[in-house]
């Protein structure tokens, strides 16, 4: 399935495309955005053009693929967003990360919801979930200003790049949920 290209006030969200590697290298590289997502600093733009092939060329049917986020205002790419864990017609998994730069303007909330309404209207998804590390507290806010019920954690239900096993809270939103939210 070919990802569309959505439209927010401040935002567009299309498909992920190699000529992102020098953005999201600018803020992959860093310690603050994939250990907290679960995968490691990037150690170069080859690794970042490396993983922005497998994220655009590698897809199962439980993989819907990513979105680059990018400021209309300057055509900068400032993130990701996907939808993985895909089971048709009934749930996915929302996953995003956002430049820190770019960190508490509201971009990721922004993002997400125009992906859940895409989502829940165009794939009529039943359930969209969201896994963050417990102590991951930027995240468990923007699921939280999305409408997402915690739902509990999942005790060492994650293992990290490097070995580590982490407690991973569950959020959750059904159709019913979003219904009473957004329209």
């Amino acid at each position: 399935m070919e990802l569309p290209t959505l439209y927010t006030q401040r935002l567009i969200i299309r498909p992920l495309s190699i000529l992102d590697a020098d953005d999201m290298y600018e803020y992959a590289k860093t310690p603050y955005v994939g250990p907290t997502a679960g995968w490691p600093p990037h150690s170069s733009v080859q690794e970042t053009i490396s993983i922005i092939k497998t994220m655009t060329t590698i897809k199962t049917p439980y993989e819907l693929g990513s979105w680059a986020i990018v400021l209309k205002s300057s055509n900068k790419m400032i993130g990701t967003i996907e939808l993985y864990n895909y089971i048709y017609r009934f749930k996915a998994e929302l996953g995003y990360s956002i430049n820190p730069a770019f960190w508490g303007c509201g971009f990721a909330t922004e993002a997400a919801r125009e992906v859940i309404s895409y989502a829940f209207e165009f794939l009529e998804l039943k359930r969209i979930e969201v896994g963050t590390f417990v102590d991951n507290y930027q995240s468990q806010r923007v699921c939280e200003k999305l409408g997402f019920i915690k739902e509990g954690i999942a005790r060492s239900g994650y293992v990290r790049y490097d070995g580590k096993i982490f407690d991973k809270l569950i959020f959750g939103m059904t159709n019913e949920e979003y219904l009473k939210i957004y329209k």
